[in-house]
């Protein structure tokens, strides 16, 4: 049986609520480290967005006798990159901040490298490094993060669970080329 709070605590609640509107929906309850948050994710950011542009070279350069499977492959994985720099984008900004997409500085803030690689197994073998870039990447920020942002938390960790499920799948792509290890 839950007790009705009482009409003091609405009160306090709402004056509270009610200052710096401006912030949205970052609240006096916020705990971590908005400039840290704000700088990490737009590293992250940035790493997504190297890694939409690689995944994309990757999806138009594939030849060869798997190129059709892995090709497909890699648009799908661009795809779902993109929709990861979207929702960080989409945080930064609810945390008050400005997402970051200059150009000219993507590839010094991101995480993971831009490398073409030249044949298949080179280009399946260097978006497999980055998405264990990634993975360790995600993993830290949501260690970093702990209990202060768990917004921000659940959705490093929804995202940490897609580049898993892409590293495990350009491992198992790997393994159809011989040597490649």
């Amino acid at each position: 049986m839950s007790k009705k709070p009482a009409a003091s605590t609405h009160k306090t609640l709402r004056n509270v609520a009610s200052k710096h509107l401006e912030r949205g929906a970052v609240t006096p309850g916020y705990s971590a480290d908005r400039t840290e948050v704000l700088k990490q994710l737009n590293q992250a950011l940035a790493t997504e967005l190297v890694c939409v542009l690689r995944y994309r070279r990757h999806f138009f350069m594939a030849r060869g006798i798997h190129a059709r499977g892995v090709a497909a492959e890699f648009l799908a994985h661009s795809n779902e990159e993109l929709g990861h720099a979207d929702r960080l984008a989409a945080r930064i900004v609810q945390l008050g901040g400005e997402p970051d997409f200059a150009p000219d500085a993507l590839a010094t803030r991101s995480h993971a490298e831009y490398v073409a690689g030249t044949s298949l197994a080179d280009m399946i073998r260097e978006d497999l490094v980055a998405e264990r870039i990634a993975i360790d990447s995600y993993r830290n920020m949501a260690r970093y993060l702990g209990t202060d942002d768990p917004t921000t938390s659940d959705m490093l960790k929804e995202i940490l669970a897609v580049e898993e499920e892409h590293a495990n799948d350009l491992a198992d792509l790997l393994e159809e080329f011989p040597g490649s290890e």
